[in-house]
């Protein structure tokens, strides 16, 4: 059952969506006529800054901006719980996967000439 808070906040999200898109286009368009009228680049930047900031800052405070950030901080934990290879371990790794692909590329090779051969015999034309 939805409660007239969830309503709220959801009908509130949309409103908060449409000033994140206003703001973002009025840091590019803004920079734009900016731009255009030589304003001074750092004032130029720092205000495409602020815009940028400002419209994340109000993408986080919706459903789905909350839900990012906690997904964002969860993901950060278990990076965290990776257990990293030692340099030792990642070269013999690489050595390993090189090896392997190039028995690979060996086997491909020799594979794709006896084909060549032998649809050139049923084939009859010479190579």
């Amino acid at each position: 059952m939805t409660t007239s808070n969830e309503s709220t906040s959801s009908s509130m999200d949309g409103l908060k969506w449409f000033t994140v898109a206003l703001l973002l286009v009025g840091a590019v368009v803004g920079n734009y006529f900016a731009g255009e009228a030589d304003a001074h680049f750092l004032a130029r930047l720092i205000g495409v800054i602020f815009l940028v900031i400002a419209a994340f800052g109000v993408a986080a405070v919706t459903t789905k901006g909350k839900t990012f950030i906690s997904f964002a901080k969860e993901a950060q934990i278990e990076v965290r719980k990776v257990v990293w290879p030692t340099r030792q371990e990642a070269t013999q790794t690489t050595f390993i996967v090189l090896a392997v692909s190039a028995i690979a590329a060996l086997i491909l090779w020799g594979l794709d000439g006896i084909l060549v051969r032998l649809v050139a015999f049923i084939t009859g034309v010479s190579l």
